[in-house]
């Protein structure tokens, strides 16, 4: 029989749609402009997808929304190794539920999180010298590591039936640089990793020549029309396009020649949209993600509400060879799945599949 652990950061991803790019540190500020926690679904999307593949899976959770509460309602019946030190749950509490799979002999640890988790996570098996695999369900902001599945239900199916591993990098960046438009990322630690496919690669940062793209963008655009232009430094060569400057890890909305918001959160930007709205994005590098990993802004009923339009550089498409969605919102990602058009060039569109 199979044992998991598992461990669920419940602030993960809570500062994304209201514009925070992180949750380190802001949580009440997060709070006070209304996000909502974002990890216990994603971590029921996952057990239910292990459930499913394996019914008869040993189940570890530490207590409470820390992963208990997740595991009953999934319908498992977990063994609790522990409880949060307080109302708060902190890294420390996360570092005390590894150890206790650990010690209880778990062939997995499966966190809920995102890169700042996966730290935790990782440092402590290291500090352990456990050779203990981990693997991460996606609930952060940031997502820069290759320790996570590219949805909550893979993260399930592989942690029911994966059946070797290998060392993956553990990164994380600075969110007060992050927040500033500064990416400064950090290898933190080369931990095992389930073998799978539908893995995520690290973010790669380097991009191509965009100048030929983003002047066919901005020759194209329409009065009247709200663009809604996403994070990263493809989306960046538009905005100048445009002739503003526009928040280079945010998400800025613009129509008929003026900035409506900079640095937009999602409910800014759904007080902006009109008749006709086109949300502009990028792929990660390396990853592939249109939507769900640095963009959470951009939220399913903006999606919904808008024409989408994807730029990349040639290189970039080659490097990931299919796009990926992860809005949290299953019907948007099905919506947005099979065969789509991407701009390459001022009047070059290739063919790309939504997987």
């Amino acid at each position: 029989m199979r044992t998991i652990g598992v461990v669920v950061n419940p602030i993960a991803g809570m500062g994304g749609r209201v514009g925070l790019k992180g949750t380190d540190g802001v949580v009440e500020e997060a709070r006070r402009r209304g996000a909502e926690p974002r990890a216990p679904d994603r971590a029921r999307k996952a057990l239910r997808a292990l459930r499913d593949a394996d019914p008869d899976v040993r189940v570890l959770a530490y207590g409470g929304r820390m992963g208990a509460d997740e595991a009953y309602e999934a319908g498992f019946d977990p063994e609790v190794v522990g409880q949060p030190a307080g109302d708060e749950t902190t890294a420390a509490d996360t570092r005390a539920a590894v150890e206790a799979f650990v010690d209880a002999d778990a062939d997995l640890v499966l966190f809920v999180g995102g890169d700042g988790t996966a730290v935790d996570v990782a440092e402590t098996l290291n500090d352990l010298d456990a050779d203990t695999p981990m693997l991460g369900v996606p609930a952060g902001v940031k997502v820069y590591s290759a320790v996570f599945a590219v949805r909550p239900e893979a993260a399930g199916r592989i942690a029911a039936s994966f059946e070797r591993t290998e060392g993956r990098e553990v990164n994380d960046i600075d969110e007060d640089a992050y927040r500033e438009g500064e990416v400064r990322a950090e290898l933190k630690a080369v931990v095992e990793v389930p073998v799978a496919e539908p893995l995520q690669s690290s973010k790669q940062l380097a991009g191509g020549t965009v100048e030929a793209l983003a002047e066919g963008v901005a020759e194209e655009v329409e009065e009247g029309v709200t663009y809604v232009l996403g994070p990263g430094s493809t989306v960046g060569a538009v905005k100048d396009a445009l002739g503003f400057s526009g928040s280079p890890l945010g998400v800025d909305v613009w129509r008929d020649g003026e900035v409506l918001v900079r640095d937009a959160t999602a409910d800014e930007i759904l007080a902006e949209l009109g008749e006709e709205n086109v949300v502009v994005v990028s792929p990660i590098g390396g990853q592939g993600f249109v939507f769900g990993r640095g963009n959470h802004q951009i939220s399913p009923d903006v999606i919904r509400r808008s024409e989408v339009e994807v730029v990349a550089s040639r290189r970039k498409l080659d490097d990931i060879g299919a796009l990926r969605v992860d809005t949290g919102d299953e019907d948007v990602d099905e919506s947005l799945r099979g065969w789509l058009q991407v701009r390459t060039g001022r009047f070059e569109r290739r063919l790309v599949k939504v997987v």
